[in-house]
């Protein structure tokens, strides 16, 4: 049966290409973990996964373990890191479908280690990676706390201590200063942890604006000191988009690796609808719930399948434009629930079935989710990822 015209249009085989070039930024000084968790960004978990190992990614990164198994069944042979944690009853499922969970809580280990020991499973044969807090007070142990949770990794224990991670919180500002300050306070806590007779393989640290800043070069040295290897976790730019830098978004004050980022990463997802229909109002006419648009003379109004229900942000309506025949058209009035009204009388034949784009490119123009983002307060992030799950996401 046809469906709404509302929908997203996903490019897996450009998310391939983008996964290329950022490990060609990274020159074979790290490994990248693509991040997929949150249905890989709105963007679809079933299209985007698969579309990153083909890429060449060993390693997939998703919030929970539930994401976690989804992402296992499509994609048997990757690695998968569960990077938000294990609840409790989650360690059967982690242990069954071979997941890799992040921990920092002495409950964590707790879940891991029992499921473990009821799966029969061999000393050290359960790789977890520890998140160590270097800053940001949100996840992680701090680097003072590492002893009693690097205690539970005996010689008797089915866990194995095979990764460390920590998140720069701070790397998209243009100087570097929190970030190398978070780099010195992880490195403090790698010494400890080898004091401590451990010795993992994986420092995974890094998001897209690190590895676009070109620090897998300065990560890639930490993890050698240690006698481990290079991570970084890509997701934004995975999608296709760069991080901006701030204070300001110039280029004399970005890193050297955004231009090209620019150049070389393409945008992974296109939302369209289409019109239902054209109308002609009168000067006076009220347009939306409470009228909060008055036309002030004839116009010309397309009535369009999307809302905020769909995702289209209710704050857009008298302040953003949608395209229609290659051309911007205002969004006039509130938006609805499920319906948006745009003001066409300056676009020449639009007719009920033309094709509005939300997010993408139509002739010359284009709307990106940094435009969406400027307009309502919020980050690119939030954009992609509030698009509604009744949106089917359909490749292209």
């Amino acid at each position: 049966m046809p469906t709404r015209p509302c929908w997203v249009e996903i490019r897996a085989r450009t998310l391939e290409e983008n996964y290329r070039f950022l490990m060609s930024l990274a020159a074979g000084k790290a490994e990248l973990l693509a991040i997929v968790k949150a249905d890989a960004y709105g963007h679809s978990l079933a299209q985007c996964a698969p579309a990153a190992v083909r890429a060449g990614a060993q390693w997939l990164g998703v919030t929970s373990v539930e994401e976690g198994v989804a992402a296992r069944a499509l994609c048997p042979e990757a690695r998968v890191l569960v990077i938000g944690g294990v609840f409790a009853g989650q360690g059967a499922a982690v242990i069954e479908h071979g997941l890799t969970a992040v921990v920092w809580e002495p409950g964590q280990l707790d879940e891991l280690e029992g499921a473990a020991r009821a799966a029969r499973a061999r000393a050290g044969s359960v790789a977890v990676h520890l998140e160590i807090d270097t800053g940001m007070s949100r996840q992680g142990v701090s680097p003072d706390g590492v002893a009693p949770v690097l205690a539970r990794f005996g010689a008797g224990s089915p866990l194995r201590l095979e990764g460390v991670m920590t998140h720069l919180f701070a790397a998209d500002e243009a100087d570097g200063r929190v970030t190398e300050e978070q780099l010195a306070r992880l490195d403090e806590a790698l010494e400890r942890i080898e004091a401590l007779g451990l010795y993992p393989d994986w420092l995974n640290v890094g998001n897209s604006a690190a590895l676009l800043a070109g620090e897998a070069g300065r990560i890639a040295a930490l993890a050698g000191r240690h006698g481990m290897k290079a991570m970084l976790r890509p997701g934004l730019a995975l999608y296709g988009l760069a991080p901006r830098f701030e204070p300001g978004f110039k280029p004399e004050t970005e890193p050297e690796g955004v231009g090209a980022a620019l150049a070389g990463l393409q945008p992974v997802l296109s939302w369209k609808t289409r019109v239902v229909g054209v109308r002609t109002v009168p000067a006076g006419a009220m347009v939306g719930y409470n009228g909060t648009f008055v036309a002030t003379e004839p116009m010309r109004l397309a009535l369009v399948a999307a809302g905020y229900a769909d995702g289209l942000d209710r704050r857009l309506g008298n302040r953003f434009s949608l395209l229609v025949r290659g051309q911007r058209a205002p969004l006039v009035g509130r938006i609805s629930m499920d319906q948006a009204v745009l003001d066409v009388t300056e676009i020449a034949g639009v007719e009920a079935g033309d094709e509005a784009v939300i997010l993408g490119t139509q002739g010359d123009e284009t709307i990106t989710a940094f435009d969406h983002a400027e307009a309502t307060g919020t980050i690119p992030w939030e954009v992609f990822t509030r698009i509604g799950a009744r949106v089917p996401r359909i490749a292209v």
